[in-house]
């Protein structure tokens, strides 16, 4: 058996070069290299090939791989030769490789080839294949591929026509030579991400849309979770088949059961697991032999009961994924689908809310049900929902994909309590939220996860506000603004503008109204307060009014009943007066029994439909959920920005600088010497400093630097630490060098002191980039001082930031109108700043080997902005997050 990542053996390849994949179907298939342990699979795979298939592939008949062969293609050295196969199972569903040409040109162009089996062409496999080739053909120092092709293959031309490659064509004879540069262009990230996109979306539909369901462990005792998940099946009317899998009974809950997945006569699109932890494994089996494409699993005693629960999950996971199949769980409540084509209740809850267009994600199984009740309760329509339990593999990033294309849904909500991938949630977030809303309430903002517990990352909700802000999600602080939120998004349109109009018939209703709207930052366009015995007809007389002024954008109605007063005719008018409406409203019914929390505009299927008006306990409620949908509706219409990479950078040069540094360590800070050489790589000059181990030597640094000049501690206690007086500036003189020297030097107690040139005087300012497994890779900006840092006054986005959210990012923090010259501080060169933001985001992001860099303080003034210092530590990278090839992750 060739090693995996299973095996726990170390395999002769990059790591990274393991990835599960998913196929155009949405299916999976495991993607590694081949090893000579492969031999007889080959064969096998050779063996099963199609005439026609061996042909194109060979140029020729070829029925046989002789011996010779077998060992030339399964035997290769991952740098010059490389070959990947694809795998279901165990068994070699594809195989692609390169082989360097060694006597063209300088050595940098390889030839490549694959074949697919004829029973899974078709699913994009090829792609896939030509990906993953690239990449480790980028990673060994090459820049060109070549392919030649027999004219009449056109399914292989196709594969290179549409992989965003710019292809060079030439024809000799029957044969077509192909040439292409590797290097990853932008459309060949579009058709990469286009791809990914479209296949995890098919993986999650064949999740919640299937024609058939096993119910794997499905019990006759009534208190088990497999008759629980069987009773909501069949309760909810699911218009497919369901088939009860128990090994000891003929039928339950009435519908007849089959002792396998593997006697069902039909086809299984989805089976819902409900057996112990134990017996997963001869489950898989089963369904890798009937073709499940998709598992939820709703067993615990997985990764949430410790150590040896996680290490079964794991297993868990690479044996779902190697059996082709997408898995929800362990520990899930499960999947449902209310569209009435599917009637889909595949969950532990014994009712769904109804039908609508909010799509919802959770994490938490145990919250899933009472979230559910919540919905409900609020009336809330759920088109499709997902309680992901462990989140071992189908995540928020999947759905999310899903959603984007899903004309059911039209709201996406999410709870969450971490981010697998948070580049990739980022990258996904903001392209869904240009056309959906998305509101999220993040869970444990101040759990620190024990990875982050031996480094110096301070985890922050302002790292989760940014993340959020930056992809455009409207963050909530509960499952109760959540909803809030939800009813808004879900029943009235957006905002056009801040001016808010109040209408009640209550003073002091009114002022709360007016005075949460302004601290908000919405403007209050004139209240309306009507008499406390205003009827029906005035109180939506007044609404139609305020609706109709063209100086309001939306309304919030406040309704008090007085005494003995039925409030039911005000909601009733409130109602009327809303239909057909383009501005938002809202209400607060206040100390007004039987006013349900949605005024609802019922469909056909009495249902409430767009139009319904959302009611909220109290105004300040009210006015929280049209504020953040008023900041919503500004991030949707802000013009879509880029990343700028500026000129002058050499990302080749540093990568090698950074590996010849980490070599095969654990990581560690770059000497000063070393940072400055690396931020050089990307245009960022440090001021010109020098090392000194003496009087005389600081002296000479200075003239050779040119005066005035500063001189500075070493140690890391006395960096940034001007309260300890670890530097002395503004010398001009020898006699006042050595002075400063042997001050610090006392001082310290350390003879190595650093000369600087002396820059241009200005702001202080921290420039910084963090990675960690929670949040990403991270750009920060503050300005220097302690104060700011007492107050954690910075601004944090997501990287690769775009050239607007770098303008964005120093425009942030509570201090930065420090740097538009406020009161008499100088106006500063905020364009210098937006670039070395723009210069430190790219370093970030090219080299995941940089966990941490600090520059501090950047003196920014109206002549640019300098760094005088530098920290920046290096390490093994986390993981390769949402770079490369397409994998699940």
């Amino acid at each position: 058996m060739p090693p995996t990542r299973q095996s726990g053996l170390r395999p002769p390849f990059p790591a990274h070069w393991l990835a599960d994949v998913l196929a155009t179907d949405g299916g999976v298939v495991h993607l590694r290299p081949i090893l000579p342990a492969d031999a007889d699979k080959l064969i096998a795979f050779h063996a099963k090939l199609s005439e026609r298939t061996r042909y194109l592939r060979y140029f020729g008949p070829y029925p046989t791989m002789s011996n010779r062969d077998v060992v030339r293609f399964t035997t290769v050295d991952h740098h010059n030769r490389v070959a990947f196969v694809a795998e279901l199972g165990d068994e070699i569903i594809a195989v692609g490789r390169y082989e360097r040409l060694l006597d063209v040109g300088d050595g940098n162009s390889a030839e490549v080839a694959f074949v697919v089996a004829d029973a899974h062409q078709g699913r994009g496999l090829g792609p896939i294949l030509l990906e993953h080739l690239a990449g480790a053909a980028a990673e060994n120092g090459l820049t060109m591929f070549v392919a030649e092709v027999l004219a009449e293959n056109r399914n292989m031309v196709s594969v290179f026509r549409e992989a965003g490659y710019q292809v060079s064509r030439s024809f000799d004879g029957g044969v077509l030579r192909l040439e292409f540069a590797i290097d990853p262009t932008e459309a060949l990230l579009t058709v990469r991400n286009a791809r990914e996109r479209a296949a995890e979306a098919r993986s999650v539909r064949n999740l919640l849309s299937p024609q058939s369901v096993a119910v794997i462990g499905a019990s006759t005792d009534s208190a088990k979770i497999g008759n629980a998940v069987l009773r909501n099946l069949l309760g909810a009317g699911f218009a497919g088949a369901v088939y009860p899998v128990n090994a000891e009974h003929r039928s339950v809950r009435g519908v007849r059961a089959y002792p396998s997945v593997h006697e069902i006569p039909d086809d299984v699109d989805l089976a819902v697991v409900a057996v112990p932890a134990e017996a997963i494994d001869a489950v898989l089996d089963d369904c890798l032999a009937k073709g499940v494409k998709a598992l939820v699993v709703v067993s615990a005693g997985f990764g949430e009961s410790g150590p040896d629960g996680v290490s079964s999950e794991r297993r868990l996971v690479h044996a779902a994924r190697a059996h082709g199949m997408r898995l929800v769980g362990p520990n899930a409540l499960g999947v449902a689908n209310t569209n009435g084509a599917v009637r889909l209740n595949a969950t532990l809850a014994p009712a769904l809310p109804h039908g609508g267009r909010v799509g919802f994600f959770c994490q938490s199984g145990a919250l899933g049900i009472a979230i559910l009740d919540e919905a409900a309760r609020r009336r809330l329509g759920l088109s499709t929902f997902v309680s992901a339990g462990n989140r071992a593999d189908v995540s928020g990033n999947d759905l999310l994909q899903y959603w984007d294309s899903d004309p059911e849904t039209e709201v996406v909500l999410l709870y969450l309590e971490s981010f697998g991938n948070p580049r990739k949630f980022s990258r996904i977030a903001r392209r869904v939220a240009r056309n959906k809303p998305i509101v999220a309430v993040k869970s444990g903002r101040h759990a620190v996860p024990p990875a982050l517990k031996a480094t110096s990352v301070e985890i922050d909700d302002s790292i989760v506000a940014a993340l959020f802000e930056q992809a455009g999600v409207v963050q909530v602080g509960s499952i109760d603004q959540l909803f809030d939120c939800a009813v808004l998004f879900g029943y009235q349109p957006l905002p056009a503008g801040p001016r808010v109009a109040v209408v009640g018939n209550s003073t002091a209703l009114g002022v709360l109204a007016a005075d949460a709207a302004r601290s908000e930052g919405l403007t209050v366009a004139g209240p309306v307060d009507l008499r406390a015995q205003a009827s029906p007809e005035e109180f939506a007389g007044a609404v139609s009014a305020a609706i109709a002024d063209e100086e309001v954008d939306s309304v919030i109605a406040l309704f008090v009943p007085p005494v003995a007063m039925d409030a039911e005719p005000y909601a009733k008018a409130l109602r009327d007066a809303a239909r057909d409406t383009g501005k938002p409203i809202v209400t607060t019914f206040l100390a007004a029994e039987g006013i349900p929390d949605v005024l609802a505009v019922l469909g056909p299927d009495g249902n409430p439909v767009r139009g319904s008006v959302p009611s909220y306990p109290g105004p300040e409620r009210a006015v929280l959920a049209l504020a953040r949908a008023w900041r919503y509706a500004q991030w949707k219409v802000r013009p879509s920005s880029t990343v700028v990479r500026p000129d002058g950078i050499d990302a080749d040069r540093a990568a090698r600088l950074v590996q010849s540094w980490l070599g095969d360590g654990e990581g560690r800070w770059l000497t000063d010497f070393e940072a400055a050489e690396l931020l050089a790589c990307y245009g960022i000059p440090v001021v010109d400093f020098a090392a000194a181990n003496s009087e005389d030597e600081a002296v000479a640094a200075a003239e050779a630097l040119g005066f005035p000049v500063a001189v500075k501690a070493t140690g890391e206690q006395w960096r940034h630490r001007p309260d300890l007086g670890g530097v002395r500036l503004d010398i001009y003189t020898p006699d006042a060098v050595r002075a400063a020297y042997r001050d610090l030097a006392a001082a310290s107690g350390e003879p190595l002191l650093h000369v600087q040139r002396m820059a241009t005087k200005g702001i202080g300012c921290v420039i910084g980039v963090q990675d960690d497994p929670s949040f990403g890779s991270l750009v920060s900006f503050g300005l220097a001082g302690v104060i700011s840092g007492l107050l954690g006054d910075r601004a944090y986005r997501v990287l690769p930031v775009t050239e607007a959210e770098a303008a964005e990012l120093i425009e942030a923090p509570k201090a930065a109108p420090l740097l538009s010259g406020y009161r008499s501080a100088p106006v500063v060169d905020k364009a210098a700043l937006v670039e070395l933001v723009q210069r430190i985001s790219a370093l970030g992001d090219d080299l995941p080997e940089v966990r941490e860099l600090v520059c501090e303080p950047v003196l920014a003034s109206a002549d640019g902005a300098r760094v005088t210092d530098s920290r920046v530590r290096i390490g093994p990278e986390w993981s390769r997050a949402d770079f490369g090839p397409r994998r699940l992750r």
